[in-house]
Parts: structure tokens; sequence; C-alpha cells
């Protein structure tokens, strides 16, 4: 099968949503294309998450809800558009998408000085391929980002389709493969009646994580893929913070202790309030 096949089934990029200019600001990958890209300032915030989007998404649609998540967990927040994704130029494929989460973190640690230890990369669905990628290829640099957050995470793209008991030649995002090389905390989050990538990829995914790196994982009991938010978003809250001062921050916290640098809190990261069913977050 051509990759101009594969990339015209995988891909499926919405009509773009509309972001005020003023919003966006422009990451320049490997061969000079552009990316689009929206930077959430939390005052005061320790951590910064680096958001991969699902398919069918694009900044414009994550505007509000990028700024509630990062109200809500106390992170910066830096969310990018794939090649062909909203203004974005190029077409996506699995290699430009690999270069475009490049061109993000290189961006948060060359431009915004972030240490790696202090970024959280957040997969949700395809998403969680480049993050994959990004937290295995800090890994082998010998300097890992601080965590890693997946989302209704797949463990190849063929698999989607067809239980494959070994990644096929070809087959997009081969997670599976990276995730024994990751060396930062995980954390996976699956519902258990995903209609679209099924409930036993977050299973066998975080099963592929060396021990010293898993954390509890999140199996929301009932949800859909698309329904996480919407309906459990008070306890997705509660065990993401959990996640991020118990494996992310105290850990920081630690080797900065151990190399004598300034100590950093926890407790100030972490939002203050947890939010239940009904509530209104600017989260869509």
């Amino acid at each position: 099968m051509g990759n101009s096949l594969i990339n015209g089934i995988l891909f499926q990029p919405p009509e773009l949503t509309y972001l005020h200019p003023s919003r966006r600001l422009w990451l320049k990958t490997k061969n000079g294309e552009r990316i689009s890209a929206v930077y959430v300032d939390q005052p005061g915030a320790t951590l910064t998450v680096l958001f991969s989007h699902g398919n069918a998404e694009d900044l414009g649609m994550l505007y509000g809800w990028a700024h509630g998540m990062s109200q809500m967990l106390r992170v910066n927040m830096l969310l990018y558009d794939y090649r062909g994704y909203g203004n974005s130029e190029g077409v996506p494929s699995e290699e430009n998408c690999y270069e475009d989460i490049e061109a993000a973190y290189s961006f948060l640690v060359n431009d915004m000085r972030k240490k790696p230890g202090q970024i959280v990369l957040y997969g949700r669905s395809l998403g969680s391929g480049p993050s994959c990628y990004l937290a295995c290829r800090s890994a082998a640099d010998g300097r890992s980002v601080g965590g890693l957050v997946l989302q209704s995470p797949l463990l190849s793209a063929y698999r989607v389709a067809i239980s494959f008991g070994t990644t096929m030649p070809g087959d997009p995002f081969p997670n599976v493969d990276l995730a024994p090389y990751i060396k930062c905390p995980v954390f996976v989050i699956h519902g258990t009646l995903d209609e679209i990538v099924p409930f036993w990829h977050g299973q066998q995914l975080i099963a592929a994580v060396k021990d010293e790196y898993k954390t509890e994982p999140f199996w929301v009991e009932g949800a859909k893929h698309n329904n996480i938010e919407s309906k459990f978003l008070g306890e997705l809250l509660e065990r993401l913070n959990n996640f991020l001062d118990k494996n992310v921050s105290a850990r920081f916290t630690e080797t900065n202790e151990t190399n004598n640098a300034a100590p950093t809190s926890s407790s100030s990261r972490r939002g203050r309030m947890l939010v239940g069913p009904g509530s209104s977050t600017g989260f869509k």
C-alpha cells in the first residue's frame, strides 16, 4: 500500500476552524515549512504540557479547551497543528508529524528555556504517535521529558483495524515498539467502550512500558473515544493532577535537589479546584 494512500486514510484534517491571528504563533520545521501553534501561559506554573491532538481536530477547536486545561491543572500549554491541519503548511505524514513535534519541543527548550524534565507530553488518539516518538527520542538523547500522558492511544495504526501479533512493515506510529525505550513516568487513559481505538490498545501499551515508569492507568468505565472530557471531566482532572504532582513534579524536584538546584514546590503547580459534571470550564 503506497504512502499517499495510507496518509489519505490515516489523516483526516477537519475543515479549518477560525482562530484569531493574534492567538497564533508560527514554528518552523526542519524543511522550512511552517506549522501553527498556540502557547497558553499560566502564571507561576512550573510544568508545561506539549499537547498533540487527535485526528479531525485543529487549534481553532481546541483553544478554549486549552485555556480550561491550563487553569485546572496549573500548567503552561503548547498546542500545535500537524502539517496539513489548521493553518499549518504542507501535507500530513508520519514522518512530518515527528518533525512537527520536534519543532514544538525545540521552541519550548530553546526559545522558552524550559528544561526537558519540566515538559509533559500529552498525546490524544493520533497524537499518541508523535508523543511516544518524542518521549523515546528524548530518552535516547539522555535528557528525557518529565512525563508522558496518552489518552485513547494506539498500539500502531494498522492494529486499529486488525489485531496483528507483530508490527507489520510500513505500519505507521508503532507506539508499542517504542514503549520499552521510554524513560519517564507514563500515564495511560482509555475508555472501556472506545469504538474507534479499542480498549485493549491502552492495556497492551502500558504493559509494554518498563515497570519503573508505569503509573496506575485510568480505565474510564463506559467511556467512548470522544466523550471522556464531556462525561468524566472531574475524575479526569483529579487523576491528571495526581499524576503531575506525584510522578512529574516530585521527580523533577528530587532531581533538582540532587543537582543542588532550588527546590520546586509541586503544591504551587496544582490546581486548587476540581470541577464536576455541569461546571463551566471553557472545555469543549
